[in-house]
């Protein structure tokens, strides 16, 4: 392979004229992907989707006429699940944490 530089573009030559333009971030599966390997750009990407989908939902979360707990079920299993698809999966460095103080209890689960 054969990196070429030609207008402020970089490719990647793979043979039988064939070349691929070298991106910093693309979406793949959903899932925004950086060349840095941070997860910045997935982040926005999955608030903006949770943002989307509060907007379409508005009217039934607004409605006086659907239980309060309906409503709260809804916004969880459609606005917060969007929103945190794939976070599992998401690189926290320390210097994202800064201050947020985080312990395990005896399960090995996480207390914020």
């Amino acid at each position: 392979m054969n990196s070429v530089t030609s207008a402020g573009r970089t490719s990647v030559d793979i043979g039988a004229s064939a070349k691929l333009e070298l991106v910093d971030k693309f979406c793949y599966l959903g899932n925004m992907l950086s060349a840095d390997g941070d997860a910045d750009a997935a982040v926005e990407a999955r608030i903006r989707i949770g943002w989307n989908k509060f907007r379409q939902l508005v009217p039934l979360l607004n409605n006086n006429d659907v239980s309060l707990i309906m409503r709260g079920r809804l916004y969880s299993s459609c606005v917060r699940s969007s929103m945190l698809h794939g976070s599992d999966t998401w690189p926290v460095k320390k210097r994202k944490l800064g201050g947020t103080s985080a312990s395990r209890d005896q399960n090995g689960q996480v207390d914020v």
